[in-house]
């Protein structure tokens, strides 16, 4: 990525070469034709890229751009669960429009320093006017949350600030912003006149998982046992796009370590089946919490009565023998 001219970046971004890079600017390669979408998502990522489009014409040939020279962002809203290919779409609509994508991750971003965070998110507006990119904050609610309205701590006034410069950099910028979350009802109101377009990426249909299993094989090279079903497949498991993907992997590693005597290595439904229930059960675990298993049944119904009477029976009796201690003195 070249340096920027004309002002100093903020330290984070002298090492975006790193391996948690907070900001990373790429060559779009993948296209619409990569990503496997519901009806509805379609139309709506259609409708949002008309707006790209015909932005020169509306704004500039038809002058509405003198008229309403402010918030002239192209801010779009890719809203729906995790692997549904949201990134996809976006590096898609970079693809078209022929631009890099920077994509933003927050995590990254935020510095632990009070202060900086506000500057960074500005300076990335900056990079994204320069390179002419298109600018993609990936699990954007973390960074459009809502305004608090307590500003007793430190963290929560710089959190408020964050947000008011997003919103201020959204009013000046000129170009194509995407914000991508599984939480849109976290967003701060603000955002909600400055988004153009909503696009709700749903899970996948039986239909549309069965394309993504296939289109996750290469057509000619990887080796597919006469025994998988596809179809099969999408109608046992309901899962995003992103699941198959890592499922195909898992199966495919499955594959190339059966035993030497196996020489075809082929990828059998087995394998693939095996895969995608091994996604599952990960997912699963990550779900779990201590607060899912005993601590609701130590609070509810009897189970009260029996944590909390010793205890309080306890504190009494302490409280007496102080007392007594007092009186006696």
């Amino acid at each position: 990525m070249r340096a920027m001219a004309g002002f100093p970046l903020p330290k984070l971004f002298e090492a975006l070469a790193g391996p948690n890079r907070a900001v990373e600017s790429l060559v779009p390669r993948r296209t619409f034709q990569d990503v496997i979408l519901p009806p509805s998502t379609r139309r709506s990522l259609e409708q949002a890229l008309a707006q790209v489009t015909s932005h020169d014409l509306i704004f500039n040939r038809w002058g509405l751009g003198q008229r309403h020279p402010t918030g002239l962002a192209l801010a779009f809203n890719f809203a729906g669960p995790s692997g549904t290919g949201k990134t996809i779409c976006a590096e898609a609509i970079a693809h078209t429009l022929g631009r890099r994508l920077l994509v933003v991750r927050y995590a990254e971003l935020e510095s632990m320093w009070m202060g900086e965070t506000p500057k960074n998110v500005a300076a990335v507006f900056r990079l994204a006017r320069q390179e002419q990119a298109v600018l993609f904050f990936d699990e954007a609610d973390a960074i459009a949350s809502r305004r608090s309205t307590s500003t007793d701590h430190g963290f929560q006034r710089e959190s408020n600030t964050v947000v008011n410069v997003l919103l201020q950099e959204l009013e000046r910028f000129n170009g194509v912003v995407i914000f991508a979350t599984n939480l849109a009802a976290n967003f701060d109101p603000a955002f909600e006149r400055r988004i153009r377009t909503h696009v709700l990426f749903e899970m996948p249909g039986v239909d549309e998982r069965e394309q993504i299993w296939r289109v996750q094989m290469h057509p000619t090279l990887t080796p597919l046992a006469e025994d998988v079903d596809f179809r099969k497949l999408a109608e046992t498991y309901e899962v995003s796009g992103g699941d198959i993907r890592n499922a195909v992997l898992k199966a495919a590693l499955a594959a190339a370590m059966a035993p030497k005597h196996d020489t075809l290595k082929l990828i059998h439904h087995q394998h693939l089946d095996e895969g995608i229930r091994d996604v599952i059960a990960g997912k699963k675990v990550m779900k779990q919490s201590l607060f899912e298993t005993d601590a609701p049944r130590m609070l509810t119904g009897d189970n009260v009565s029996r944590a909390v009477l010793p205890v309080a029976v306890g504190a009494l009796l302490v409280a007496i023998l102080a007392l007594l201690f007092a009186l006696i003195r």
